[in-house]
This record gives C-alpha cells, sequence and structure tokens, in this order.
C-alpha cells in the first residue's frame, strides 16, 4: 500500500465511522445487503466466514453476525449447507425475487411513468392495502388505492387503471400533500447526501485499499437502499422543486461505479463458495454498472 493509498484509506475509515456513529447498522440488515451487492449477482452463495469479515469493517462482531444468519435462516430468506466444516448460506427462491425487484430500483435509470390506480378484490383487502401501501401507494378507499405505475406486489389481486395528469397541474402538489408525506423522504435524502458527498470530494485524487472499497462500497449500497426503497418514488411533477432524491441517485451511481474496481477485485481474491471463488464481474454485475452510467447528470 503506498502513502497514498494509506492517507486515503484512514480517510476512508474516519467517515466509515462518522456514518456507522449518524445511522448505526444492524447486523441483518447489512447481510441483506451484502447478499444483494455482492453476493446475488454471483450466485447466491457465500461462506459465512466472508460474512464475518466484511462485517468486522464496520464494527459487527462474529456473535452479531452468526445470531443475525440463524434468523435469516429462520426466516426463510437464507438456506444453510455445509462443505466439510465450513458453512455456507445461500438465498432461498423468495429471497431471490426480491433482491432481484430491489436491483431493479437501485440499478435501473429512474423512469416516470404516470399514475395508476389499483382497485383490489377478494377477502384479503385490508392485507393487500398494507402492501400497496408499503409499495408507496396512498388509500383512497377501503379497496381504492393510487399510486406511481409500475410492477405490483404479488399478492395484489384486482382491477388496475392507468392514468395521467390531464389537468390540474397547479393543484397536483395540493393533492400529493393530502396523500403523502415527502418530508421525511426528503430529509433522508438530504443527510444521504450530507454523508456521502465528502467521499466523493477525496475520491476525485485519492483511493482506498480494495477491502475499505468494498466496505464503503456497501455503506453506500445500505443507506441509498434504505432511503429510496421507503420513497414512494412518484412521477417527477408531483415532486417539490428541491427535491433532493434525483442528486442523491446522481451521487450513488457515481460513488457506485468509482469504488467497484477495487472493491470487485477484493471480492474475487476473497469470496469463496465450495466450488471456487466467486466472480470478479458476471452480466448481472455488468448490467448494473450499465444501468447506473445511464442516470442523467
Amino acid at each position: 500500500m503506498t502513502a497514498a493509498t494509506n492517507q486515503a484509506d484512514v480517510q476512508a475509515r474516519e467517515l466509515i465511522g462518522t456514518i456507522l456513529a449518524e445511522s448505526p447498522l444492524k447486523a441483518a440488515g447489512f447481510i441483506v445487503t451484502i447478499y444483494g451487492d455482492v453476493v446475488e449477482p454471483r450466485g447466491g452463495v457465500a461462506w459465512i466466514g466472508n460474512l464475518i469479515e466484511t462485517c468486522a469493517d464496520v464494527g459487527i462482531s462474529e456473535t452479531l453476525v452468526r445470531t443475525a444468519v440463524s434468523r435469516l435462516v429462520a426466516s426463510g430468506q437464507l438456506l444453510g449447507e455445509r462443505e466439510g466444516r465450513r458453512s455456507y448460506y445461500r438465498l432461498s427462491q423468495s429471497a431471490g425475487r426480491e433482491f432481484a425487484a430491489a436491483a431493479m430500483v437501485l440499478f435501473e435509470p429512474f423512469e416516470d411513468r404516470g399514475w395508476q390506480f389499483v382497485h383490489m378484490t377478494g377477502l384479503s383487502a385490508d392485507e393487500q392495502m398494507q402492501a400497496l401501501q408499503r409499495a408507496g401507494f396512498a388509500r383512497l378507499g377501503p379497496r381504492l388505492a393510487v399510486g406511481p405505475a409500475g410492477p405490483l406486489p404479488a399478492t395484489i389481486a384486482g382491477t388496475v387503471f392507468g392514468a395521467e395528469t390531464a389537468s390540474g397541474q397547479k393543484a397536483l402538489a395540493a393533492f400529493v400533500a393530502d396523500y403523502w408525506d415527502l418530508a421525511p423522504h426528503a430529509a433522508a435524502y438530504r443527510q444521504f447526501l450530507a454523508q456521502f458527498e465528502p467521499i466523493a470530494r477525496f475520491l476525485e485524487s485519492d483511493a482506498p485499499a480494495a477491502k475499505t472499497s468494498l466496505a464503503v462500497r456497501l455503506l453506500l449500497t445500505h443507506r441509498f437502499r434504505s432511503v429510496l426503497l421507503h420513497d414512494p418514488r412518484l412521477p417527477s411533477p408531483a415532486l417539490p422543486k428541491d427535491w433532493p432524491g434525483q442528486d442523491a441517485r446522481r451521487l450513488f451511481a457515481c460513488l457506485y461505479r468509482k469504488l467497484s474496481p477495487a472493491a470487485d477485485a477484493h471480492v474475487a481474491r476473497n469470496f469463496v463458495t465450495a466450488v471456487g471463488p466467486l466472480a470478479i464481474a458476471t452480466a448481472a454485475t455488468d448490467r448494473r454498472l450499465t444501468g447506473l452510467s445511464k442516470q442523467r447528470v
């Protein structure tokens, strides 16, 4: 490690410490991020030793990792398997589908698709409504919801109506204010920007070691994922003029692409399965980088 790289590593570690102090991690959530960012696009299987080593870089102990993995197995997200004395964990099929859907939101360019109304049928309308609200929809009635057009949760049964704003553009902000509280989402985006803009500034001239690059990228993905997946992601005309979401998307795309060469090299050198090391790149990781390169600047 050169003196310049060592200095960049120290800087990166200090920034990681600041972010962790402001936004403490939970072991299970961070392990989910490791799978989503590193493991899922490379086959979905990881050695628990790699999880322990990676979590240690952000202050999560081995005991917490093992407890969190056990809980993820119990909840059906991970499946365990042994090869000799080593334990490996793979994603369940249902978790793999969830990870793929989340990856589309994180790594594909955002598209304004307008609005849609959903009228639910069946006896489980309350459960369906809760699923829609988690997906960013607003409740208009016992069986009627409105939200951004796009894929719906798999549990939804009913009639879907496509819609667009035909008139009343000036009143759209009032309509949105009646049904969505966007202030917490804007605050979360601004905190994300404040936490990671300093990293973008020093990456313009310095680069941390590969191991630290992976830790920073995982933390970046973890924080952005938590903000973005809670955002209702409404069509752009419905958002305030000072909406920080697009700036956050650009920052995430820029940092992820800059950190990836070193981070992926660390993965290829250190992450293993029962049949060999994880690949430095796959068609899935290439698609992610391509999608991020298309983010509007």
